[in-house]
């Protein structure tokens, strides 16, 4: 089994840095699993723990001969093993696991560990050094704690939707699971803070991790502007109230183009390109704050200079005076952007059921101790045997049981 996993590693890659770390993924669809999948990217065996029905996330989004693609990017570099955790016997197996394994991603409800008899006090009792990552809608403890929860509610909840759209316009959810992603960010940096600790003093814990935090910490100083000032911040399209002008615009041709001047020296390089430099001069364009105020004038200027060229015209002279402006993408143009190229971004994976297989690539470069994507996706329950007959010990007589009572 270990001579199969470590046959896919890439021959240039020595040590990855998480090399030697053992994780158990036991949650389930996005925040915990991309979690689990940075920890993977980076060297580390990820042991994927779905009940024997499967992990919804393999029927979610578009799909190809049956396969759920989502699945492939999300579980890659995941072992993956079927246990039914509500079951006497599946608990048993689940401390096994658990005492040779350093860090436990879950994403049960508040208590549901705890009435199966693998909370955190059970699980420390089996291994003081586990390292377990609780992901939850709303924390475990709260008025919310037992609720429910998705990503779209995080989304609603922290004012994250109500910040998004256009002024005249209803709130708007994003199209993927933003909060979702965040969490999983901010989960896998958790883990690597808890296990830091762990080195000093061999005693694991428990992350407390709600969808909520970390998309709200991202949206910026809204609770101390409201605190301070008593200002509800609403919805303003594309534009910014920090800085202007930040919009998008549409070339003659048909191309849309984003823009953004954070820096007083962009603002006025952007105003020297369009073509009204006597702006820079007004007493108000020096102060960001104030330039928010006279973003309609701004944006007329902008937007009447970009309308009356075409896309190639537009990125050359902006290029040219060291001006901040973007294409807008869809997935295509970034798959065939030489930028993205050269970084090899989005980066091809041999799949098993598939064959090649394109997908993000690791969401950070390491010079010294470089990760990788060593399969994609597998199929469900794929490494049974050799995790609990290689692993665990146990007989195939034991193994065939567990299969007809259920448990795997």
């Amino acid at each position: 089994m270990e001579h199969q996993v470590k046959d896919q590693l890439p021959s240039r890659l020595a040590s990855p840095p998480l090399d030697g770390l053992r994780v158990i993924d036991a949650s389930t669809v996005y925040a915990g699993p991309l979690a689990a999948m940075f920890l993977g990217d980076f060297g580390a065996e990820v042991l994927k723990i779905e009940h024997p029905l499967g992990d919804p996330a393999r029927t979610h989004g578009f799909r190809k001969n049956g396969q759920g693609l989502w699945w492939k990017v999300i579980s890659r570099n995941k072992l993956a093993i079927t246990l039914k955790l509500s079951s006497p016997e599946g608990q048993k197996m689940m401390k096994r696991l658990i005492a040779e394994h350093d860090v436990l991603v879950e994403n049960f409800r508040p208590g549901v560990l705890e009435r199966w008899n693998l909370g955190p006090e059970e699980l420390h009792r089996v291994n003081p050094g586990l390292v377990m990552l609780r992901v939850t809608g709303f924390g475990q403890f709260g008025p919310y704690a037992r609720r429910r929860a998705f990503g779209t509610l995080a989304e609603a909840m922290t004012g994250f939707a109500h910040l998004t759209g256009e002024a005249n316009g209803p709130p708007t959810l994003p199209p993927f699971g933003l909060a979702d992603g965040v969490a999983g960010m901010a989960g896998a940096l958790a883990v690597m803070m808890a296990l830091r600790k762990r080195d000093e003093s061999g005693k694991g814990q428990v992350i407390d991790l709600a969808l909520i935090d970390p998309l709200l910490t991202l949206l910026g100083p809204h609770p101390t502007v409201y605190d301070q000032l008593g200002i509800v911040q609403t919805r303003m399209g594309n534009r910014s109230s920090n800085n202007a002008p930040r919009n998008t615009y549409c070339t003659r041709d048909g191309t849309w183009v984003a823009i953004s001047a954070s820096a007083i020296s962009v603002a006025e390089r952007v105003m020297r390109v369009v073509g009204h430099p006597e702006v820079i001069d007004e007493p108000w364009f020096a102060s960001a704050g104030e330039r928010v105020k006279h973003a309609e004038l701004l944006d007329g200027y902008v937007a009447s200079w970009i309308g009356a060229r075409d896309f190639d015209e537009v990125m050359r002279t902006f290029d040219e005076a060291g001006a901040a402006l973007a294409p807008i993408y869809d997935i295509s143009q970034v798959m065939s952007d030489p930028q993205f190229r050269a970084r090899e971004s989005i980066t091809t994976v041999e799949d098993e059921d598939l064959g090649p297989l394109a997908m993000q690539n690791l969401i950070f470069r390491l010079s010294e101790s470089p990760g990788s994507i060593r399969f994609s996706g597998r199929k469900l329950g794929q490494d049974n045997e050799p995790i609990f007959l290689d692993r665990l010990g146990l007989s195939r007589e034991e193994y065939e049981a567990m299969r007809e009572e259920g448990v795997i």
